[in-house]
């Protein structure tokens, strides 16, 4: 493809991940700004994968990635498996390209060779360090090292010809004022002379990051670099290589860190650990050791619920709404609304919107949810579930919750809340439970409405506390003061199991 074939009329990003590891939800946000940003302004979206760096491929992890953005719902545009125009989406699969680039600066006097060893680095930075200070490979020592600018041309000719091992290096410029622009942070002033020149092509053959996301970046046409606030202190370097290139740079736009729960640091897979709730969008088994760590969506959660979290982790749409769909967030997505600070990670709140997702599903999905859960339970009951889940779906974040908040509807309660016991128990009890017991006897259309209206009628009418009788009938029923509308339960149970609990719990007590 042309350098001077870019579209600049439509939005293309990108999500650029390296395969060194299951995908972090910090990830999956990046990608999921990235897709909506897209969406939003009628642009692409491509997945690239960077594999340059050979030494930290972990088999299974690409297609980690890709299992995951589908689970999540941010499909890709191109990319691996999706092949546009601009492929391959491998960085190691374009190895061929990036070489004649890394000679295109050199020839242009904006990188050289440089031949210095590992161990000659070593001592430098050792010296350094003896005298408290840093070293750092750059416009005031460069003359002094090893490489194509301090040596004659015939010294590099040699060295070259006999074979002998170099990197090329960019050469960073001296005393400018680099004013670079970030869509979330505003201007960022740099001095130059504080860069140090990086290595752009490497001994083995193969490019770094920062030649090779460079170079993909432009030959891809990405217009907007959305990506995390760890990559900003390489800006000034990206912003000069495109200068060096003499080709125009994307806009940038560095997202803000997801920090742990108490608010300090990056949020880690050990804090997940810790804590007791995933990092990882999936399940991941580690190829090496063999450990497992948790994912959102064995977990139990909806991919809805994680991506309406993510979203909100970091950006404000300014107002009270919380609850967004993928096409609202698309609507109302904005980089402008997105924070400068990180974001504290908030499990609870991770739960609260999985609730909120969970209780919208359609009781028939629900009912197999439950029916599923008590298949591998081996209880088997002629209860209407469906009714059931619509009862308790309201309290409930992941399908086990229907069961445990349900549970009494399908085991009899054995033994009753102590506690709750002492509260509502007293000499009359027995009585009001009794008659109470008549009353639902009585009721020929057993539907909680019938039975309500029986109940209540006969408190109202005897002037005793509702709590008297109201309380102890839940606690025979559930064993326990929890559940929904004791006649919504009565109604399900039907009337010889409620009055056999009832009666249980009457000839308990003694």
């Amino acid at each position: 493809m042309s350098d001077n074939s870019k579209n600049q009329n439509r939005v293309r990003v990108r999500f650029a991940p390296s395969p060194t590891g299951p995908l972090h939800i910090g990830g999956v946000r990046t990608a999921l700004y990235n897709y909506l940003f897209a969406r939003k302004n009628g642009g692409d979206f491509l997945l690239r994968i960077e594999d340059t760096d050979q030494n930290r491929y972990v088999p299974g992890a690409e297609q980690y990635i890709i299992d995951a953005l589908n689970w999540c719902g941010i499909p890709y545009d191109e990319g691996v498996d999706k092949e546009g125009d601009c492929g391959p989406y491998r960085q190691s699969e374009r190895k061929n390209i990036y070489r004649q680039y890394a000679d295109q600066l050199f020839a242009s006097g904006n990188a050289y060779y440089a031949f210095d060893t590992t161990e000659e680095l070593d001592f430098h930075r050792k010296d350094h360090e003896e005298k408290g200070k840093t070293f750092i490979y750059n416009y005031h020592n460069r003359l002094r090292l090893k490489n194509s600018l301090s040596l004659s041309q015939e010294e590099v000719a040699q060295k070259l010809a006999s074979g002998t091992e170099y990197v090329i290096r960019f050469k960073s410029p001296e005393n400018r004022k680099l004013v670079l622009h970030d869509l979330i942070r505003g201007e960022i002033t740099i001095d130059s002379n504080t860069l140090d020149d990086k290595v752009l092509f490497k001994s083995d053959g193969m490019p770094t990051y920062h030649l090779a996301n460079i170079v993909d970046d432009h030959l891809m046409q990405i217009t907007h670099v959305i990506r995390g606030e760890e990559w900003l202190p390489s800006l000034a370097l990206h912003e000069l290589l495109y200068e060096a290139f003499g080709w125009e740079s994307p806009q940038f736009a560095h997202l803000p860190l997801i920090l742990k729960p108490e608010g300090k640091g990056k949020l880690s897979k050990r804090d997940g650990d810790k804590m007791g709730f995933p990092v990882f969008p999936l399940e991941w088994k580690d190829p090496v050791s063999g450990e497992i760590s948790r994912g959102y969506r064995e977990d139990g959660y909806l991919p809805e619920a994680v991506i309406n979290m993510l979203a909100l982790l970091g950006w404000n749409p300014g107002t009270e709404q919380e609850i967004f769909s993928l096409e609202e967030l698309i609507t109302h997505f904005d980089l402008a609304k997105i924070n400068k600070s990180g974001a504290k990670f908030d499990p609870e709140k991770t739960k609260w919107f999985q609730n909120q997702y969970f209780k919208q599903l359609d009781d028939t999905v629900l009912e197999n949810k439950l029916s599923d859960i008590l298949a591998q339970r081996n209880i088997s009951t002629t209860l209407n579930l469906q009714k059931i889940v619509a009862l308790v779906k309201e309290r409930s974040v992941f399908a086990s919750d229907l069961f445990e908040q349900s549970r009494f509807f399908f085991e009899r309660p054995v033994s009753y809340d102590e506690k709750a016991l002492s509260k509502v128990w007293n000499n009359e009890t027995p009585q009001y439970l009794q008659q109470a017991a008549s009353l639902v006897d009585s009721v020929e259309n057993f539907t909680a409405e019938a039975i309500s209206n029986a109940v209540k009628g006969w408190i109202t009418e005897n002037n005793i506390g509702f709590g008297k009788v109201m309380q102890p009938l839940r606690l025979a029923l559930v064993g326990e003061m929890k559940g929904p509308d004791v006649f919504e339960i009565m109604e399900l149970l039907e009337k010889e199991e409620t009055l056999y609990r009832i009666n249980h719990l009457c000839n308990s007590i003694h």
